[in-house]
């Protein structure tokens, strides 16, 4: 009876260190894997039609080894562009971002809402604009567009595309100073002046 009560004693406490060390281990590894940054993204306050379907990409290291930590995120609104781009805004805004105006925003011209956004060491774009219309496959083969001339069926094709980019600042190159181009302080042209004839004046030899 007595070995068999330390038995028992032992299971358990064997079972209740298993337990203590394997529940902190298995959130410390869920907090190593997933970035703070989207759970923030999570707690913005739109509307569940503004996030039917989030897309998440990450990126580089989150202590900047080589490359610091890119976060992008695509979601899938079932409302038109300019309406969705109010509601993230405004939740951006509640959320403590702030916009910021910068050159270039966007690098690229780019169709549709297109923000630049900053808040202590981060910095996001947004870009809202119209989906891309892919017609189903027909028989195992991908359908042909249709023509610009052809009108798209009611209820096809709607709703936005959403795109949230996060980076941080000191990896952002618009927060860097730009050099200035002011002729002032680049001094005068180290290089020398090329004449239209390449070989120049020819020095008379002494007769």
């Amino acid at each position: 009876m007595r070995e068999r009560r330390r038995l028992r004693l032992g299971v358990l406490i064997l079972v209740s260190v298993v337990l203590l060390g394997a529940l902190p281990l298995y959130f410390g590894i869920r907090t190593l894997s997933r970035d703070p940054v989207f759970d923030t993204l999570d707690a913005l306050d739109v509307p569940s039609w503004a996030a039917v379907e989030t897309v998440d990409n990450v990126s580089g290291s989150r202590w900047c080894l080589q490359d610091c930590r890119l976060r992008e995120r695509t979601v899938e609104s079932e409302r038109a562009p300019e309406e969705t781009a109010r509601v993230y805004e405004t939740a951006l805004r509640e959320d403590g971002w702030e916009p910021w105006k910068v050159s270039p925003c966007p690098e690229q011209p780019a169709k549709g809402s297109y923000t630049c956004w900053r808040r202590d060491e981060l910095t996001l774009d947004l870009w809202v604009r119209e989906p891309t219309c892919v017609p189903p496959p027909v028989d195992g083969e991908p359908a042909v567009p249709p023509s610009p001339a052809a009108s798209a069926a009611p209820g096809e094709c709607a709703g936005s595309l959403v795109s949230v980019k996060v980076r941080n600042a000191i990896d952002d190159e618009r927060t860097r100073p730009q050099p200035s181009t002011d002729p002032s302080l680049t001094g005068e042209d180290p290089f020398p002046t090329v004449s239209d004839d390449p070989l120049g004046e020819l020095t008379p030899s002494p007769s």
